[in-house]
């Protein structure tokens, strides 16, 4: 279940930016989708009990926030928009 995230803890490295900058615009693309997808997977191993699931919901809002937050030092250096 480990993924390339899981070795560094940073969603936004360097293969994760270089996937996101040659998707095309139309195309979603996750670099948390692993923890995103084990909370999924615990709530259905924990019958939808949220409760048991908090530390995994924790993980995938870390992800994200820190994701958006390096996207948006990246865009003040290049000196654009962040999205």
């Amino acid at each position: 279940m480990s993924s390339q995230n899981d070795s560094n803890g940073d969603p936004w490295d360097k293969e994760t930016k270089r996937k996101f900058n040659n998707k095309s615009k139309s195309e979603y693309f996750d670099p948390c989708q692993e923890a995103a997808a084990r909370s999924i997977r615990c709530l259905n191993r924990n019958q939808g009990d949220r409760k048991m699931c908090t530390d995994y919901f924790e993980a995938y809002r870390a992800c994200k926030k820190d994701w958006i937050n390096r996207r948006k030092e990246e865009g003040k250096r290049q000196g654009g928009a962040w999205f």
